[in-house]
């Protein structure tokens, strides 16, 4: 296998990939990249058996073939090599041998066939969603997984496909974050999928805000194809528990708030524990009475949101408190006791 390429084009395709690869792996072909070197681009892939990426990179082939190289020494020799124009050489032991200006490194690889194949996905289910809403509504939940491994089925993203809608739901059981997004789609797409972490992070990474994302639902894996690159991942197994139960009825208050655009945050250090108060100007004429949250749990949502108006719903001093927006999209968040 023979090709030059150029640095910047090169770097690129590593970085659509390089996340994927795990540090910690009994498989030495699992930390390797596979490249596959046809016409006039290479193919990049790789994988840690549950999530996959495969991107491409335009290239001048001069010799098709394909290997697995290390995927991080790779990416640290290019990131570092001086010239623009990288040329690629690779016998027929998976030596690799890599020109660029006076510089050349010499690394070994594994050959193709031990690398692990992505899944095919012939009988899929597949609905195409816009990047921007997918975008928007991965990033108004995410932050809400659970990152408690005991409770497996929570650690990822409910993809819920019902009466032409997409809800996106995520908890860690102190709170929940929900987004719908409108889509069109048979009545046998209806299903329930829950995508680990992993793979939302990648995701998310890869989505932009033009175009459209293909997904292909299959039998315990499922595929996100976007921008000339294909994500992979196995679903995680078990069913999601019922949210709509933790969602509060009618709400008694609602208290409009403004997110100011322009923030300042002052902090200060002192050795004892100390104390700090801010008050805020809000539109309310409701009963006085007071409630406690999370601080953090409450600004994860705000960081997530774009709108400057939100609007909290609360029941009453022990009643999980809402966060809403004009657009669908709901923020649930238990409160915490207060010593009066």
């Amino acid at each position: 296998m023979k090709f030059s390429v150029t640095k910047e084009k090169l770097l690129e395709g590593l970085q659509q990939v390089q996340n994927v690869v795990s540090t910690r792996t009994t498989l030495p072909i699992l930390s390797n990249v596979l490249l596959q070197a046809d016409k006039d681009e290479i193919h990049l892939t790789t994988t840690d058996l549950d999530v996959g990426v495969r991107g491409s990179c335009e290239a001048h082939v001069d010799k098709t073939g394909a290997t697995t190289l290390p995927a991080r020494r790779l990416f640290n020799i290019v990131r570092e090599l001086p010239s623009s124009e990288i040329q690629v050489d690779v016998d027929g032991k998976n030596a690799a041998s890599i020109r660029s200006g006076q510089s050349f490194f010499k690394i070994l690889g594994l050959p193709e066939d031990e690398f692990p194949p992505l899944p095919k996905f012939e009988d899929a289910k597949v609905v195409t969603i816009r990047q921007k809403d997918l975008r928007d509504g991965l990033r108004k939940t995410s932050y809400a997984i659970s990152t408690d491994e005991t409770r497996y089925v929570l650690n990822g993203v409910l993809f819920s496909f019902k009466d032409n809608k997409l809800t996106l739901v995520a908890t860690d059981g102190r709170r929940l974050a929900m987004a719908e997004i409108e889509l069109e789609f048979p009545r046998s797409h209806e299903t329930d999928l829950i995508i680990p972490t992993k793979a939302v992070t990648e995701l998310q990474r890869l989505l932009t805000d033009d175009g459209e994302v293909k997904v292909s639902m299959g039998d315990g894996q499922i595929a996100f194809d976007l921008n000339k690159t294909l994500l992979v991942s196995k679903l995680i197994e078990g069913n999601y528990p019922n949210y709509k139960q933790v969602i509060p009825g009618e709400a008694k208050e609602r208290i409009k708030l403004e997110r100011s655009k322009n923030n300042i945050d002052i902090t200060a250090n002192t050795p004892e524990v100390g104390e700090a108060k801010e008050s805020l100007a809000v539109a309310y004429k409701g009963r006085d009475f007071s409630i406690a949250f999370n601080p953090e749990f409450l600004m994860a949502p705000l960081r997530a949101l774009t709108e400057d108006e939100v609007f909290l719903d609360l029941i009453d001093e022990m009643s999980p408190g809402v966060l809403k927006i004009q657009t669908p999209f709901l923020y649930v968040l238990m409160p915490m006791r207060i010593s009066s």
